[in-house]
């Protein structure tokens, strides 16, 4: 990384997510030569697989609600976030002819609801602007200053002015997120914490009954109360599925982290679970204790309640039969559920991962340890929950990383 800076700069782009695509856009539109490599056939592979449900491309709740989403790491991605965060990521979108809508949920998509057209313009665009696309070039790391790739027709050693890795998290490696980085990383003296699943699922000991009848049933309308990092009640609202071993979905992944890190510390957690949160508790108490003559307890619920199905389920399973009959403590369950989760599912589930490059040992967007080699999108540790808000903090990182690679190239000249 010391040799003589050219005029043009020359620099390489190690992943070709959305964080590697921007930091790529945003060095060539500098004036920089850049070459972006990708282990995997073509580049966005996850980027097109979470755009199969609809492409969420940003939030538009307002600005300093969405900043704290990122959690305990929100001032570290804060000022990238302040340059290029969900207005400008909307700005960006129709520079590409792509519109946009703001849906029920402040969650922003394509009108289409489609990644591929999205991501066929930003790539015409990129390579319009020079960017060269290396394909099947797996990154396996340095040789005498030079960058290492294991190619279908052999290795190749490369050297370049500048580096900018962007090589995703931990979550589905199938489509290149490995980690495989961290030990490459961790032989260069940089300090990478754990990566660890986010956005998951979670392991809970069903009764084999209970999972093979309701595995794959969503419960909507329900509220969870859980611990968060510091150990104090938060309540979200919303909707997950029951699984053959578990439970997933939105409102299980809003909660995800506080869950592991509790898991983490004890080794299990609870969650209760309010099953009618559109009821007030004396409301519940009235309903169950209502003459019900000769209905069942069951029949009685879904007629007061519309509690059926999976949530009638759900009281059976973790219930006593006699607590069950004990209509004040069937009321109360209806309120506050307690269900005991084991472990996250593994980080290959995951829909995104936690942990990555710390963020003491970088100097804005660079490598302390490794100057010239700047550092972008899930590999640092940080996290944030589905909406938007993952695609923001990739796109602004990669937008920081470029923007610092040109700005040391030219101090360095």
């Amino acid at each position: 990384m010391s040799t003589p800076i050219p005029v043009t700069p020359h620099i390489a782009i190690i992943g070709g997510g959305p964080a590697g695509l921007m930091a790529a856009q945003t060095a060539a539109a500098a004036g920089a030569r850049v070459e972006l490599f990708d282990a995997m056939p073509s580049v966005g592979r996850k980027f097109l697989l979470a755009g199969r449900g609809g492409m969420n491309i940003t939030h538009a709740e307002g600005y300093q609600a969405f900043v704290t989403r990122y959690g305990k790491q929100s001032h570290r991605l804060r000022p990238a976030l302040d340059q290029f965060g969900p207005q400008q990521v909307r700005d960006w979108v129709h520079g590409l002819g792509v519109d946009t809508f703001v849906g029920s949920s402040n969650r922003v998509f394509p009108t289409d609801m489609k990644a591929a057209p999205l991501l066929r313009a930003w790539l015409h665009r990129l390579r319009e602007a020079g960017v060269q696309f290396h394909m099947r070039h797996r990154w396996t790391g340095w040789r005498d200053g030079q960058l290492v790739f294991a190619t279908p027709d052999g290795e190749r050693q490369l050297a370049f002015d500048a580096v900018i890795l962007a090589l995703g998290g931990g979550s589905w490696a199938r489509l290149g997120s490995s980690g495989a980085w961290v030990p490459l990383l961790q032989a260069q003296g940089v300090d990478v914490a754990p990566l660890a699943p986010a956005n998951c699922g979670f392991d809970v000991d069903w009764s084999a009954f209970f999972s093979s009848r309701y595995a794959g049933e969503p419960l909507t309308t329900v509220a969870i109360t859980a611990r968060d990092a510091d150990g104090l009640l938060i309540r979200r609202q919303g909707q997950f599925v029951v699984t053959a071993g578990g439970v997933e979905g939105s409102l299980i992944y809003a909660l995800s982290s506080a869950l592991r890190e509790q898991i983490a510390n004890e080794g299990s957690t609870t969650i209760w679970l309010d099953l009618a949160p559109d009821f007030s508790s004396e409301r519940v108490v009235d309903e169950v204790t209502r003459p019900r003559g000769a209905r069942s307890m069951s029949s009685h619920l879904q007629s007061r309640l519309g509690i059926k199905g999976v949530k009638s389920g759900l009281l059976r399973e973790c219930l006593s039969a006699a607590d069950f009959a004990d209509e004040a403590t069937l009321a109360r369950a209806i309120k506050l559920l307690p269900v005991t989760l084991q472990r996250p599912r593994p980080i290959d589930e995951a829909i995104s991962s936690a942990g990555g490059v710390k963020f003491e040992g970088l100097d804005g967007s660079m490598l302390s340890a490794m100057p010239g080699v700047f550092v972008a999108g899930e590999m640092l540790d940080w996290e944030a929950p589905t909406g938007g808000y993952l695609l923001t903090a990739c796109l602004a990182g990669g937008k920081a990383a470029g923007e610092q690679a040109m700005a040391w190239l030219a101090a360095n000249a």
